[in-house]
């Protein structure tokens, strides 16, 4: 009689990922229907999951910021993968379930969860300390879609740890944080996105993934954090607090000239385009023809 071999000792067991079944069985449990008001389409496919985290590039030495975590499934995927994720979710029934649903079905991976309950638009990084959460380096996240921009432009003004972020958010919105100057669809989310780094579109997302089914398609962004030390320009509050002004003045009238879209910034017209001439910017240009390079210019010029 052949004698056993003997079995290696395993590893961690992977999280049991939630499929349509289970995200059904959780909403009936809470009593949760998704609302409008909150951005609520949960995420009921595995294999879309997985495809976020390998998309974020993610490994073993990152600290996850998860925003929106909703019933768990993106949560349950990163936990595979990462050091460890803080999960900020505003409602009160999806954070009060979160943790059992970790222990149910990633129990290996239980102790990586930090839950903080807050609306991610006010969430500081001293939120995190009192939470014992350490500073993020990625932002990964199906982002609730009627904040998406907001809650990504808050996390990178204050949170300067996070050095790369891909985020789910509708296909329309995508597409206007990854334009180029030039574009129809390049406006404030455009440039203030790429303020902080390099911004791309990194996939495609269909509705059939959701519970409920949204109306539109919803796109995959990746920003990497431009580098400490080698930054295109200063990446300082300073800095942004001089140009994302001039980046909402100009695009307030997308058909005005930056001369007459930015009198009232500068005071008056005749001094605006002083201003722009001194930044070597033509007067009579429109703000979708600008980049971040020069915006951060005639900030410059401008204080």
């Amino acid at each position: 009689m052949d004698t056993p071999l003997e079995k290696s000792p395993a590893g961690p067991r992977p999280a049991a990922l939630l499929g349509p079944v289970e995200i059904r069985q959780l909403a009936d449990e809470l009593d949760i229907t998704p609302t409008k008001k909150l951005g609520q389409n949960f995420v009921h496919d595995p294999n879309t999951v997985r495809r976020i985290v390998t998309a974020a590039a993610v490994a073993d030495d990152d600290d996850v910021v998860e925003v929106g975590p909703g019933l768990g499934s993106l949560t349950l995927a990163l936990l595979d993968t990462v050091r460890s994720v803080t999960a900020v979710e505003i409602d009160p029934r999806l954070a009060g379930r979160l943790p059992r649903t970790v222990a149910d079905r990633a129990p290996d991976h239980a102790d990586r969860l930090t839950l903080i309950l807050q609306d991610a638009l006010t969430v500081t990084p001293t939120d995190f300390r009192a939470a014992g959460a350490p500073a993020p380096t990625a932002l990964v996240a199906n982002l609730p879609y009627n904040v998406s921009v907001p809650v990504l432009l808050h996390l990178l003004a204050g949170f300067p740890s996070i050095t790369r972020v891909l985020v789910m958010v509708q296909a329309e919105v995508a597409d206007r944080l990854a334009a180029a100057p030039g574009s129809k669809i390049y406006g404030v989310p455009s440039v203030k996105a790429a303020f902080y780094g390099t911004v791309r579109r990194a996939g495609s997302i269909g509705v059939n993934v959701f519970w409920p089914a949204p109306k539109v398609d919803s796109g995959l962004v990746r920003i990497d954090r431009f580098p400490a030390g080698s930054e295109p320009w200063p990446v300082t509050v300073e800095t942004r607090a001089a140009v994302f002004p001039l980046v909402d003045a100009a695009f307030a009238q997308r058909r005005k000239t930056l001369r007459a879209a930015l009198s009232g910034h500068f005071g008056c017209g005749a001094a605006a385009e002083q201003a722009l001439r001194s930044a070597d910017i033509d007067p009579g240009l429109r703000g979708e023809k600008l980049g971040v390079a020069d915006f951060v210019r005639l900030a410059g010029v401008g204080r």
